[in-house]
């Protein structure tokens, strides 16, 4: 059933639009620099991302695993995290650890020399659902195990699951569970899709997370990839009234800095470097990318590969037109919010 799910989420992804109905990133807007004095040759995009060199601010982010044909995006992706000295994430271990059988479509990625590598567990499999056992410590280590990961992702998918038939809604003493776990573990804490606010990146700092990914609305809904995975009316009516659900991405990048010192991962509908320029200036350490990998990854190793070199040419061209040699340089940018964004501030 789990890895049915997981290749129904990426065929939907590939062939239906589900997109968030606003562009937020297109809500924001440099001050040119008229001279940049410096030159293209000189910019650099390398920076020092979570102890690790990196060559750009950019992490092939949390796509997929656990089912038949997820084995090669998976090799795709970490070959184009090593060849590019960037780091990668893979999508939920939940089938793996549940069967011995899916591992292959993870395991593949510790055959490759990648910056950092990010596991991935649901948090709401962390909490006893109904007729479910919550996975242990152990299991969340022998996930890091499978992959030689260097952090766990823990995804907060809450919108997707309540909408989802067979979803697990108990989410009580989460935080708790989750704050015992980070002593023993090195946890990421990452939104799908619905933005961490203020308030909440306060209380995962408090559970002892070692940074966040704000996964705010403007890229894939999840709520949308259940309106057409979904036959029963009555959830896709609620899939459909929720598909805007969620705080931008712009604005939950605003509300985790503010709130907290830790790494900040900007995902959620960045696909070009012009996006990924405009989530570092708001104060992003890094950016996930998703959705934009996917169609490339389903192909081949070189499409991926062209697709990320261009999105980090992209990044260089606005950095030279707005006079920055090096990337934090960015958040010294003037930029400007419009529209819903500033209504949001």
């Amino acid at each position: 059933m789990i890895e049915s799910r997981k290749q129904d989420h990426i065929d939907i992804c590939l062939k239906e639009n589900v997109s968030a109905g606003s562009d937020y990133w297109n809500m924001i807007k440099f001050f040119h620099r008229a001279a940049p004095e410096i030159d293209m040759e000189d910019i650099s995009t390398e920076i020092s991302f979570l102890g690790k060199k990196i060559s750009a601010p950019i992490v092939i982010s949390a796509i997929t695993g656990g089912y038949e044909g997820a084995t090669d995006i998976n090799d795709r992706i970490s070959s184009a995290g090593e060849e590019l000295n960037i780091p990668i994430g893979v999508g939920s271990q939940r089938p793996a650890l549940e069967n011995k059988e899916l591992r292959d479509s993870y395991e593949v990625v510790a055959q490759h020399d990648i910056p950092l590598v990010f596991g991935n567990i649901g948090a709401p499999q962390l909490i006893e659902q109904k007729g479910k056992t919550a996975f242990t410590i152990e299991d969340c280590m022998e996930a890091m195990e499978m992959i030689n990961g260097d952090y766990l992702a823990v995804h907060f998918n809450f919108l997707q699951e309540v909408i989802q038939p067979e979803g697990d809604d108990r989410a009580a003493n989460l935080l708790k569970v989750l704050k015992e776990m980070a002593k023993e573990i090195p946890i990421i804490a990452k939104e799908t899709g619905a933005g961490i606010s203020y308030e909440m990146a306060g209380e995962l700092k408090q559970a002892g997370v070692k940074a966040i990914d704000v996964g705010g609305m403007g890229g894939t809904s999840f709520s949308a990839v259940e309106y057409y995975r979904t036959k029963n009316s009555d959830q896709k009516e609620l899939a459909n009234l929720l598909w805007d659900w969620g705080i931008p991405t712009p604005i939950s990048i605003i509300e985790c800095r503010r709130a907290v010192d830790l790494p900040i991962i900007s995902t959620g509908g960045i696909r070009n470097g012009l996006q990924a320029a405009k989530a570092l200036a708001l104060g992003a350490d890094v950016v996930g990318i998703a959705g934009g990998v996917l169609p490339a990854a389903n192909k081949s190793k070189e499409q991926l590969e062209i697709y990320i070199n261009k999105v980090i040419n992209e990044l260089k061209v606005v950095m030279f037109l707005l006079g920055c040699k090096k990337v934090g340089e960015l958040k010294n940018s003037r930029i400007l919010l419009t529209g819903e964004l500033r209504d949001w501030l």
